[in-house]
């Protein structure tokens, strides 16, 4: 009888999602999924399913990094709404290795490529998007109710005006902004919202 295969699963769905972040989904084909996680392409195929599954694996192995950075900033109920909100921007993009920051955002990179992406795709990467945005949505209802938001603001307003500064503050990363620089932009973003 022949021996399962042994491999750390944790270790292969890491180094796939950096594979995939670093170069998308397109470009990343299954010889250079197989060259960075060390498996083989029948393990592949037997353990993670196709391609388009294991990247779906990733996506979820990546959302596990993002729900810690939730839980961690928006959902701490230690931390003021706005506290809150900077902290998960401190988070996600300055408190993060130089290398991941280099490679911006493994959800809004693949969002600029999902045009190739099957209805499926995308559900997958914007409903992970969505999560990110609730949170943040509930703490920006906060500052709504206790008169924090600039007036004029709604909550879902400056809900989708900080989404849209993270995906361009995600790019500018990509693009080699230092964090000096990206701290900048957080900043104005998040007190141009404030009241």
């Amino acid at each position: 009888m022949a021996r399962p295969v042994e491999f750390d699963e944790n270790k292969v769905l890491t180094n796939a999602m950096e594979q995939f972040w670093r170069e998308g989904y397109e470009a990343s084909s299954v010889q250079k999924l197989l060259d960075c996680t060390g498996i083989n392409r029948g393990t592949l195929y037997n353990s993670f399913g196709d391609k388009d599954t294991f990247f779906k694996s990733c996506i979820d192995q990546y959302n596990t990094v993002v729900d810690k950075q939730i839980t961690a900033s928006l959902k701490n109920l230690k931390l003021g709404s706005w506290d809150a909100i900077e902290a998960y921007f401190e988070e996600t993009v300055l408190n993060v290795k130089n290398k991941h920051r280099s490679m911006g955002c493994l959800l809004v990179n693949s969002v600029c490529e999902s045009i190739n992406y099957d209805k499926e795709m995308r559900k997958v990467v914007r409903g992970s998007l969505a999560v990110i945005r609730k949170a943040l949505l509930a703490r920006l209802k906060e500052a709504y109710k206790n008169g924090k938001l600039k007036k004029g603001v709604s909550a879902e307003f400056a809900a989708e005006v900080l989404m849209n500064s993270l995906h361009g503050i995600r790019v500018n990363s990509r693009d080699g902004k230092t964090p000096k620089q990206l701290k900048e932009l957080i900043k104005f973003s998040v007190s141009s919202l404030k009241k």
